[in-house]
């Protein structure tokens, strides 16, 4: 009988503890004249973030990750967050396709929240059992589809525990003139056409927002967008967003992003793609000194434009681009063991290995962690560069602690770049 009793009180704690562990958190924005902030349970969030997937070598964008055994994904997330856990990431950039039970295990095993990423049309829809490879927003018809996923991605994750928020879309701006999903030289038309169509992208997205916003008040949800491209336009047209975030490759400094942000839109700003690659151009070979220094320098001015520290204080972070190296990125369809090292476009921001106008960045070699071969298994080994732990140090830094000064933060980062980076 006292067995029992005992077996029975351990078992209530048990379940009690599972459910506390399991509930879904409230997350917000603090937006005000002095502060923009994220907010979870009521208590700051600074978003140490990384862009992750799992895709072995000789995989591309079709590989179906989250269709494989439980014991298998499993396995994987053990390995890699692990690893994401160490280096100090609270929060990962997840596209649809994951299901809700793994988001709540990879926070309740590792502490890290997921921000979950519809492609909104960013690369095509099928409209009419046709493929449409440019999404036309204007259409009604796409209106429509667009609105109803929004609806049901809420409707599925909106209780999901380790959820942080909702993005909509992958820098759908550049879609706009530029169809291909491999990153060239990226497009800056302004044209006519383009415009009505980046007013038509734009209207449906803050509808979408507004939808999802009805299901959802405990979750924010964020477009994403390409560098400030037609930052006016959104700014008339997605008044509603609850954050803005932008993929943005500009080198060394995101220079004018954070002021232009705050004085042209007045909403959180969040970085959802940056970073550097890890090859060199002009040497032709690997350098991931050069790839870590560009890093920290980036996640530098992300704290420094925190709330509270004395510059712009309207960054909530953001997604560093990215864990592990996509050896599909190049050819999209061929070449997939090969780890090309072309550089297909041009960013002069990173000045080190470019040289009268050369292209310097390539896209197979942007993760912080060089990818080993399958086992037989299907499972592969990371090895982290030098950025990797860069990054770990600099996400020990606590910005929302209330002793830290202006100042503080160059400091804590000059110490990071003179040890990690030296020998440059």
């Amino acid at each position: 009988m006292e067995t029992k009793v005992i077996f029975t009180f351990v078992l209530s704690v048990f379940i009690a503890t599972t459910a506390l562990v399991s509930q879904s958190q409230k997350v917000s924005i603090r937006n005000n004249a002095q502060e923009m902030t994220l907010l979870v349970d009521g208590k700051p969030l600074m978003v140490n973030g990384m862009n992750w997937d799992y895709i072995p070598r000789g995989e591309n964008y079709s590989y179906n990750f989250w269709g494989k055994s439980d014991t298998f994904i499993e396995a994987a997330l053990d390995s890699e967050m692990s690893l994401l856990e160490d280096m100090g990431v609270n929060a990962i950039r997840v596209y649809t396709g994951i299901q809700p039970k793994w988001i709540t295990y990879i926070h309740n095993n590792y502490c890290i929240y997921t921000m979950l990423n519809h492609s909104f049309g960013r690369y095509g829809l099928m409209i009419d059992g046709n493929w449409e490879a440019n999404t036309e927003y204007s259409n009604p018809v796409v209106r429509e589809m667009l609105l109803t996923e929004a609806r049901g991605l809420v409707e599925e994750f909106k209780d999901t525990p380790g959820l942080l928020l909702f993005m909509l879309g992958n820098e759908n701006n550049y879609g706009l003139s530029w169809g291909g999903a491999e990153t060239e030289d990226i497009p800056v038309e302004k044209d006519g056409t383009i415009i009505r169509r980046a007013k038509a992208m734009y209207k449906v997205m803050n509808e979408a927002v507004l939808v999802m916003k009805e299901i959802d008040d405990n979750h924010p949800v964020a477009i994403c967008n390409g560098d400030l491209l037609y930052l006016d336009l959104v700014a008339e047209y997605c008044k509603d967003i609850d954050i803005y975030a932008t993929n943005m490759y500009r080198g060394v400094s995101f220079s004018d992003a954070f002021l232009r942000v705050r004085k042209e839109l007045n909403k959180p700003l969040l970085f959802a793609e940056f970073g550097s690659d890890a090859f060199n151009a002009l040497d032709d070979k690997e350098d991931s000194k050069m790839q870590a220094y560009y890093m920290v320098n980036n996640w530098r001015e992300i704290y420094r434009n925190a709330a509270g520290l004395g510059e712009v204080g309207n960054c909530i972070g953001g997604f560093t681009f990215q864990f592990s190296d996509g050896w599909w990125k190049r050819g999209q369809t061929v070449d997939l063991d090969k780890h090309n090292t072309d550089s297909s476009w041009l960013s002069e921001g990173y000045s080190i290995d470019t040289k009268n106008g050369s292209k310097n960045m390539n896209e197979e070699w942007f993760g912080i962690c060089a990818k080993g071969q399958s086992d037989d298994k299907g499972l592969y080994k990371l090895h982290p560069r030098d950025a990797y732990y860069g990054l770990k140090e600099a996400h020990q830094l606590n910005v929302y602690n209330k002793e830290l000064k202006k100042g503080d933060v160059d400091k804590y980062f000059d110490n990071i770049i003179y040890s990690s980076l030296k020998n440059r």
